[in-house]
């Protein structure tokens, strides 16, 4: 039985913990694909019964960049028509075999989510529009702001992003970045959005970069009770490569834990780095065994290993 098989569609309680319709809190564990304009075969259903039989992988996370090469702001309209497309398979995929599955507005060189927001606008009453009635989907409504965009900018855009969402979709979960490459949750426990509270507030890191410092501020909002899922992560560095620094990944996971916050590993892709979880010359879509995997995503899967037993 799948965790969408035994608990249905999820929502956030009052105490900012993810819960099924009796109240029980339940997290969820897996993986993001990396930009679906790129590596899009991995978006197959036989994949992802692979992750979910296997590896006890309960979310799939779709990335859509919006303004890198092939993004989905700036390419056109055959390649918008593509990604769609890719997005639906994924969706489909992840439902029919019961995973959960998080539409992710992957702004990143883009910095600030008011440069697309009519573009996101439009995207998100299309994907709630579509997806409504499943009960499965998550939307993230922007991944990593950055640069000089500020918990003000993200706020406004979010006003925005999430009534044309909830004109279509009145129960599913809604994730917002924060500032910083979404890592300033104490901004928005500061000053949250109050226009929904089915509302998850985003966290990234990577455990060699991001230590002790990120860690007490995740805990001081998980501590005050502002609802958080960790969407991206990774065991090396922030740039996504560079060498696997596992014991602080392993404190990051036994936080997590503590306070009861889902996590997603970055990223489905056989790139060249260490982030990525396949070696570069393997061209498998599914059935991967050890020897496919790089070390990072091995040392995940007893994570998920440990979570499941």
């Amino acid at each position: 039985m799948t965790k969408y098989d035994k608990y249905g569609a999820l929502h956030v309680n009052a105490k900012g913990k993810l819960v099924d319709r009796n109240g029980v809190t339940v997290t969820l564990h897996g993986f993001s694909t990396h930009g679906l304009s790129w590596y899009p075969q991995y978006v197959n259903r036989d994949f992802f019964s692979f992750m979910s039989e296997k590896w006890h992988v309960d979310v799939i996370r779709l990335a859509l960049y919006t303004a890198e090469k092939d993004g989905y702001c700036v390419g056109d309209e055959a390649n918008k028509e593509r990604l769609l497309e890719v997005i639906d398979r994924g969706v489909k995929a992840a439902t029919e075999v019961g995973l959960y599955v998080v539409i992710d507005w992957h702004i990143l060189s883009d910095s600030n989510p008011l440069i697309y927001k009519d573009e996101a606008v439009k995207f998100f009453d299309l994907m709630a529009s579509k997806y409504h009635a499943y009960g499965n989907v998550f939307y993230e409504i922007c991944n990593e702001p950055n640069k000089d965009c500020t918990w003000k900018d993200i706020k406004s855009y979010a006003e925005e992003v999430i009534p044309v969402i909830r004109k279509h979709d009145k129960y599913a979960v809604i994730l917002c970045g924060t500032p910083k490459w979404s890592q300033e949750v104490d901004q928005a426990a500061a000053d949250p959005i109050t226009i929904d509270d089915n509302l998850m507030y985003v966290l990234h890191f990577y455990a060699d970069s991001h230590r002790d410092k990120l860690r007490n501020k995740f805990e001081e909002a998980a501590k005050g009770g502002l609802p958080l899922f960790i969407t991206e992560f990774g065991c090396c560095d922030a740039g996504g490569d560079l060498a696997n620094n596992f014991e602080q990944a392993g404190s990051w996971i036994e936080l997590a834990d503590k306070y009861d916050v889902s996590y997603i590993m970055w990223n489905i892709a056989n790139r060249d780095e260490s982030s990525a979880s396949f070696v570069p010359h393997c061209d498998k879509t599914t059935d991967f065994t050890d020897e496919d995997l790089n070390e990072a995503c091995r040392w995940y899967l007893k994570v998920l290993k440990d979570h499941a037993s």
